[in-house]
């Protein structure tokens, strides 16, 4: 049976119609009714809410912690973006390059955290880094090093890098799986002629890997700057909740603290809408940085 091209747009527009309507209940609504509330002073659960128009937005401009805030959410997106990239690079390579028997149980070792909730993930590595039972300073005291014990989630120094640490391990799983579809797609024969022409490993992998796999680089990279942007709070707000004082404070963590915990719904909206418009600006850069020619074999 041959369809017309009307009947084609329909069958298309039949089968994307559910998915098109859930985006809209699910995002594209929550978004507008944010931009909403960001105009009224609104505790979030009174009757109550006063039109005050740009009122948040200036409030924003001489909150001291909104700085800070964005300082940490753009330090904490580089660490994972280079952090998740390099080790999920270097794990694919391994694990398609090397030919290891054990490659399929690896796979699964290094996407299993994935699976696991962040506020478990959260929990876990509270533990882990426990002053007084932690396996961290257990290994530090047990190498004689105890000088480089500290109650890490609670230095002002080493509370955000400690964060890090669980985020790029329960995110390399992922990103090594999209990295290695690539890999294995790249003909073999490429790889035998370079060595033919004495090309290093090193030489195959900058010539030939990269320039070939970089479709699949180039949406990692956004998709964890944009994952990292709008969802690192839930992480933060299980380990530290911003603390200790603001030196985890992301634009997430704070946005909760101001609508669900001060109940200035308003408040917390509008640093939803800095949240958007952070992510579209530095997506937007990203696509211009990240745009390079398409390499075909």
């Amino acid at each position: 049976m041959v369809l017309s091209k009307k009947q084609k747009y329909v069958f298309l527009t039949f089968c994307l119609l559910p998915t098109f309507i859930v985006f809209c209940i699910f995002t594209v609504y929550p978004m507008i009714g944010g931009l909403y509330y960001s105009f009224f002073d609104w505790s979030g659960t009174s009757s109550v809410k006063e039109f005050i128009g740009l009122g948040n937005y200036q409030k924003l401009l001489s909150d001291s912690v909104i700085p800070k805030a964005i300082v940490n959410d753009y330090i904490f997106v580089f660490v994972k973006v280079f952090g998740i990239m390099i080790l999920a690079l270097f794990f694919a390579v391994a694990l398609t390059q090397l030919r290891l028997k054990e490659a399929p149980f690896y796979r699964i070792v290094f996407f299993f955290p994935n699976i696991m909730s962040v506020v478990v993930i959260g929990i876990l590595w509270q533990f882990i880094y426990d002053p007084n039972i932690g396996i961290v300073n257990g290994i530090l005291r047990t190498m004689g090093l105890e000088e480089w014990t500290r109650p890490w989630l609670g230095d002002m120094t080493w509370a955000l890098p400690s964060i890090a640490v669980p985020a790029i391990w329960a995110g390399i799983g992922l990103f090594m799986l999209l990295l290695m579809g690539g890999i294995t797609d790249i003909p073999k024969n490429l790889y035998e002629a370079a060595e033919i022409d004495g090309a290093s490993e090193w030489q195959q992998f900058w010539r030939i890997t990269v320039p070939l796999i970089w479709p699949q680089i180039k949406t990692s990279i956004i998709y964890i700057v944009i994952t990292s942007l709008n969802g690192s709070f839930v992480l933060v707000q299980v380990m530290t909740a911003g603390g200790p004082g603001i030196a985890t404070e992301v634009l997430g963590s704070y946005l909760y603290q101001k609508a669900f915990e001060d109940f200035k719904f308003g408040y917390g909206a509008a640093i939803g809408v800095l949240i958007l418009v952070a992510s579209l600006l530095t997506v937007i850069v990203l696509q211009f940085l990240l745009k390079k020619e398409k390499v075909e074999y």
